[in-house]
């Protein structure tokens, strides 16, 4: 048994851990690494009081609540009825199921700024949709939120779909003959499972959303103070030579951002841990 397992360490596919280590840190410190510490050098270049005023502007702080709320809010909606098209595409079988499959990956597909013509078109006030709602959705916070639902939902159905069909459904049956309805079945049985793949789905929706540019600027107007998002006003700055006051809200975006999906991540392993327990 030892001779097996140092025949196997010695016809590994991969290179050793050393040269593995290093060139995974190698690849992700010229992707990764040295772009954010460039951003964070350059904000450097300003004093406290200036980087202060870059970042906290009431232009800035209108833009952070736009964007970090409706990514909240539209990772959250996603959460839900992303986990709904999961199970339906899981669980039953229905005419024209694998057009419904494919469409989930189409906002991987199409094209950010190609998705925001689209959106603006359909739900303008004399769009497809548009025309018959009482409300206002283009060139409003509610178009922003419509637009980052669109491009969000594929990562949470992708995320928990895999996951639901490796659940064993003896674990439902034992739950029935147990005397649980679909409710509690549901809760006590499904949910757990599938709770850390959910958070990682609304983990990576939220992560999206707050970067996402192209099909966001249709629909949303621009509007500062009302409908303008915190990537087009880093790219209004860069217009505009203020490199450094760009650079200052993209550390500021960066660094909530990871705190947030640090405390995401937290949860996740707690999910996991308690499922374990369980």
């Amino acid at each position: 048994m030892i001779f097996t397992r140092t025949l196997l360490k010695r016809h590994s596919v991969l290179p050793g851990f050393d040269l593995a280590l290093g060139f995974a840190l190698l690849y992700i410190s010229l992707i990764v690494l040295i772009p954010l510490s460039a951003a964070f050098f350059k904000t450097f270049t300003l004093t406290w009081a200036e980087f202060w005023e870059a970042t906290t502007s009431p232009r800035v702080m209108a833009s952070y609540r736009l964007t970090f709320g409706a990514s909240l809010a539209a990772a959250a909606l996603n959460g839900v009825f992303g986990l709904m098209v999961a199970w339906v595409l899981v669980r039953y079988e229905f005419f024209g199921k694998r057009i419904v499959d494919a469409l989930v990956d189409l906002p991987f597909a199409l094209p950010t700024a190609v998705a925001g013509i689209a959106l603006t078109a359909i739900y303008a006030e004399n769009g497809l949709i548009g025309q018959f709602l009482p409300f206002k959705v283009s060139f409003t916070p509610l178009g922003v939120f419509v637009a980052l639902v669109f491009i969000g939902l594929p990562f949470v159905v992708r995320t928990v779909q895999p996951v639901l069909e490796d659940l064993n459904r003896e674990m439902e049956e034992a739950a029935a003959t147990l005397g649980a309805n679909r409710w509690q079945t549901f809760r006590h049985v499904i949910f757990p499972t599938v709770m850390p793949a959910l958070l990682t789905g609304f983990a990576l929706a939220f992560a999206r959303a707050l970067g996402e540019y192209g099909s966001v600027i249709f629909i949303a107007g621009n509007l500062p103070f009302v409908s303008e998002i915190t990537p087009l006003l880093i790219i209004t700055k860069l217009e505009q030579y203020d490199y450094a006051g760009a650079t200052a809200i993209a550390v500021v975006m960066l660094v909530v951002s990871f705190v947030l999906l640090l405390v995401i991540n937290a949860l996740q392993a707690w999910a996991r841990k308690r499922q374990g327990g369980i």
